[in-house]
């Protein structure tokens, strides 16, 4: 029989009228607080790392590959066109899973270890991003209206599964190989701003030289809206034969392609992987995640606020726990004494109060797990809670419960909160057993 376990359910169990229950009904709530802000807190911030990398990524998708003197600069592309007849094209959307090589300490030894990704490679699409001017022509006059913008051209196999989620209205291109489409897409800021909307007609003009100039007139055929209004409002989407018309590029020319991945945290496995044994020297491939590199930098800050914020809650929680212990164990005086005189020694009596202490904090956990999830819950399903979308490229706060790190947050605020809670028991060993007896 566990002694210490048997005697702290009976002190759990004790008079009802303690002053004590007042101080362990705080210290529940103090840890249920805790807790439902954990929770809420890490389902909003993996909402947001997903749901704005999903923007990105339906739009970009996750390693491009360009050729070599245009690595440092997307719009380059346009100087250095590349061929679609690749070995890697189409093939390459046949890979799955790979492994590669961890470095695990790059600063220390030079010891590597074998991973294997979670996925593999699910699409590989041609593009062309081509800059210059748009304006708004209506009733057979070019109106004074006008603002830069870039046209990415898209092929026949453009993953619209992955953009149909951000049209507004109207509909997606028509791209064929026996065609070639004068519809656009352009996004919703771009179609207030203009204000035009789906069947207007807009001139682009592109500068191919000092004085030359190649215009095209296009029908808005769709808007779209990703949220990330400061790249909506710099792009629209066109057939790509549009654009190699007005580059005079050949029908296998390209600005480079676009890798589509599985999973997200593949990307920079699969960015080395298509780099070093993919492709020949004279292209090269690099995540979106480099490209994009402050909008990413954006997503890691958050990161450092949820840390933040789970260090100052669990530092509340175990506060009032250290708090309502010492309380208990002054409140028991007596008890301590008399099993002090029994014959108990310390860490015997001290493991009482520990038990004690961890029925409280399950208690707490479990209401906190609730009044968390719910929150989450609501949130999800409702979306109560609005944001500033120019802000934060969203117009609801994202929830995404990731359940492994739920546990993970029960799990080490009960053992972190246990630990600190060693401390305090220590006055344990301080109470002399016949002045205990005698206390009042």
């Amino acid at each position: 029989m566990n002694l210490p376990l048997f005697l702290a359910r009976g002190v759990a169990k004790g008079g009802s009228q303690s002053i004590s229950r007042t101080i362990i009904a705080i210290a529940v709530v103090a840890v249920a607080i805790s807790m439902a802000t954990m929770v809420v807190a890490s389902a909003l911030i993996s909402g947001f790392k997903t749901e704005i990398s999903v923007k990105i990524f339906g739009f970009w998708g996750h390693v491009h590959i360009t050729d070599e003197n245009a690595a440092n600069d997307i719009m380059l592309t346009t100087e250095y066109p590349i061929s679609t007849q690749q070995s890697f094209y189409p093939s390459l959307e046949e890979t799955g899973r790979i492994t590669y090589r961890d470095f695990e300490d790059p600063f220390g030894s030079n010891s590597t270890k074998e991973r294997t990704t979670a996925g593999g490679i699910r699409h590989i699409q041609p593009f062309i991003l081509l800059p210059g001017i748009i304006s708004v022509f209506q009733e057979g006059e070019r109106l004074a209206d006008t603002e830069p913008l870039i046209l990415k051209g898209i092929d026949q196999d453009f993953g619209w599964e992955d953009f149909a989620q951000y049209m507004v209205e109207g509909e997606q291109l028509r791209v064929t190989s026996d065609s070639t489409s004068r519809g656009i897409l352009i996004s919703n800021s771009t179609a207030r701003r203009l204000k035009i909307g789906v069947g207007d007609r807009v001139d682009f003009v592109y500068f191919s030289g000092l004085r030359e100039e190649k215009s095209r007139a296009f029908s808005v055929q769709g808007i779209y809206k990703t949220g990330l209004e400061e790249y909506d409002s710099k792009f629209a989407i066109v057939d790509i034969k549009q654009l190699r018309r007005l580059l005079n590029w050949r029908d296998d020319e390209v600005g480079g392609f676009e890798v589509v991945l599985d999973d997200i945290d593949d990307l920079e496995a699969f960015a080395n992987y298509i780099h070093y044994d993919v492709l020949p020297q004279h292209l090269y491939a690099d995540s979106i995640r480099n490209k994009l590199r402050e909008l990413f930098n954006w997503l890691d800050i958050q990161d450092y606020n949820g840390i933040i914020i789970l260090i100052l809650v669990v530092l509340v929680a175990v506060i009032n726990m250290m708090t309502a212990l010492l309380i208990l164990i002054l409140e028991r005086t007596n008890m301590i004494g008399t099993l002090k005189a029994l014959g108990q020694d310390n860490w015997s009596i001290r493991q009482i109060f520990l038990y004690y202490a961890g029925f409280i904090v399950i208690v707490g956990l479990l209401l906190g797990n609730v009044i968390g999830l719910g929150l989450a819950f609501l949130q999800k399903t409702f979306g109560i809670v609005k944001l500033d979308e120019e802000s934060y490229y969203l117009d609801v706060a994202p929830i995404k419960l990731e359940w492994l790190m739920i546990l993970g947050l029960n799990v080490g605020t009960f053992v972190v909160t246990l630990a600190f809670l060693v401390l305090p028991s220590y006055l344990v060993t301080k109470i002399d057993p016949v002045k205990a007896i005698r206390f009042k």
